[in-house]
């Protein structure tokens, strides 16, 4: 940190805010009768002194997303305002499948100026709301989406709300045009020749540092049936770890040059909920001097794990409960992109405290996102003990040079589905020979991770999970939501290329 210190009315200003987004979410009753009012729209941010037009999906009250009551149904009304087609994936939540928030030739997109009814039981947890259309969501089309439980409200924390996000001024187009060299074709790209030389902003990374060695979350390992291979840490030197070079990163909107201060207790108890919003960032989450513990995972709860430092892969979310000390003072909360020193965040601040700016760049580089925490959850209700009845294996295929990312070498559009009947204990091992890691999500399901480089273990139950280079995972989940489900890496730019596949049940079209 620096010594220079925040303004006293910027501090105001920005614990006001916070305490509006975090610290008081909104309360909606349960029975209410109309249906909540969302709007994706467009908006223009200021990042690091320099206006940038984006995409928002906001409140009546212009506030960001949703905070859903205990017990309350998801009742919304979504108007798309966002001057171009869009769909909107509540992610986390478990749908019918034609409210999941994805468009296919069942599924139509939102239509500029159309406003379209959602309808269901909300899952409780932390979770968020992004586009599932184009580039929108690199364009911050997203915003969080939290349930929360009666446990919630005995608790008594002070919740915390933070959204991650990477940001450049470039169009997403150009950006993935730099990737691709500009050759896209239907379901996928054109295989062609690519650009790898620098560009300005955006630019391709292919990870070329020196990361030093890095455990990801190998173990004894084991065999693994269908072909899974035996699959170690990779060499971290010969990783990639970051497809672009970003402009900022993000937390709730803001860099570090001017980050959220959020006003908390001397004393006090605190729940953080962090989303990962990133298109292509992972991050580790830092409490500097702080020690807190997850209570959950991708909104579903854990037994407690205590540490500093915790890996956070694209897509997933942390519950992380904190204390406070007594004596008070200034605490930031950052994420630190992995393989760089480039970092974002928040900062918990008693009243009277000094806040003093941080840095966006630390003094190191943080090493990548492994599998150091996924090994160690143990989720509070685990799947019951079943054999499988079906299962595949996802080989995740691709590469930088050229830019083409897949699932068992095929681009979605050509992909061939992982069909399921309803009743059915599944298991889909991902296997990932490759140098780059991929954060793999499942629609309108929950899977329990069963095992993690050939090795068995009883681990969280989530929805988005990190296949490290070199790796291999397996999920479990029941086939207990009928429908047509996207299956795809997290890293936007990886699905836009073709990383995506379907599990579809029996029956339907």
């Amino acid at each position: 940190m620096t010594s220079l210190m925040l303004s006293r009315r910027r501090l105001l200003a920005a614990s006001s805010a916070a305490l509006a987004l975090g610290a008081a979410p909104v309360r909606l009753r349960a029975a209410e009768a109309a249906p909540l009012i969302l709007t994706a729209d467009t908006r223009v941010l200021e990042v690091n002194g320099k206006p940038a037009t984006v995409f928002g999906i906001r409140r009546p009250d212009g506030g960001h997303g949703l905070t859903l009551a205990p017990g309350q149904r998801f009742r919304v009304d979504l108007t798309n305002r966002a001057g171009e087609e869009t769909v909107i994936h509540w992610h986390g939540q478990t749908p019918p499948w034609t409210q999941d928030g994805v468009a296919d030739t069942t599924r139509p997109t939102l239509a500029a100026g159309e406003t379209r009814a959602y309808d269901f039981d909300a899952r409780p947890g932390t979770h968020w709301m992004h586009s599932h259309h184009g580039l929108q969501e690199q364009k911050l089309m997203a915003a969080p989406l939290v349930v929360r439980t009666a446990q919630d409200d005995a608790d008594g924390r002070q919740e915390v709300t933070v959204l991650l996000h990477d940001f450049t001024f470039r169009d997403p187009a150009e950006v993935l045009a730099g990737l691709t060299g500009g050759a896209m074709s239907q379901g996928g790209m054109d295989h062609g020749a690519m650009n790898h030389g620098s560009m300005e902003h955006g630019s391709l990374n292919h990870g070329a540092m020196d990361h030093g060695a890095m455990d990801h979350g190998s173990m004894d390992h084991g065999s693994m049936d269908h072909g899974a291979m035996n699959h170690g840490a990779a060499p971290a030197a010969s990783m990639d770890l970051n497809d672009v070079e970003y402009d900022a990163y993000l937390a709730n909107d803001r860099t570090l040059a001017d980050p959220e201060v959020v006003r908390v207790e001397r004393g006090g108890r605190v729940r953080l909920r962090l989303i990962n919003g990133a298109t292509s960032t992972a991050f580790w989450i830092d409490l500097g001097r702080l020690t807190g513990t997850v209570m959950a995972v991708d909104g579903t709860g854990v037994a407690p794990v205590a540490g500093q430092r915790f890996p956070m892969t694209m897509g997933q979310r942390l519950d992380i409960a904190i204390d406070l000390p007594a004596d008070g003072g200034a605490f930031p909360i950052l994420a630190l992109r992995e393989g760089d020193k480039a970092r974002t965040g928040i900062v918990l601040a008693t009243a009277g405290a000094a806040v003093r700016r941080v840095a966006e760049r630390g003094d190191t580089a943080a090493p990548p996102v492994d599998l150091s925490l996924e090994t160690r959850l143990s989720p509070l209700s685990p799947l019951a003990q079943k054999p499988a009845d079906v299962r595949f294996t996802a080989e995740l295929t691709g590469g930088m040079a050229p830019y083409v990312w897949s699932i068992n070498g095929q681009v979605h559009g050509q992909h061939t589905p992982f069909r399921v009947t309803r009743g059915q204990r599944v298991e889909i091992d991902m296997v990932n020979p490759g140098m780059m890691a991929h954060p793999m999500h499942l629609h309108g399901h929950h899977f329990q991770v069963v095992a993690v480089n050939g090795a068995a273990l009883a681990g969280a139950v989530r929805d988005t999970v990190l296949v490290p280079a070199g790796g291999s995972v397996r999920i479990a989940f029941d086939a207990d939501n009928p429908g047509r489900w996207p299956f795809h890496c997290h890293n936007l730019l990886h699905m836009a290329v073709g990383m995506m596949t379907e599990v579809v049940y029996d029956g339907v079209a």
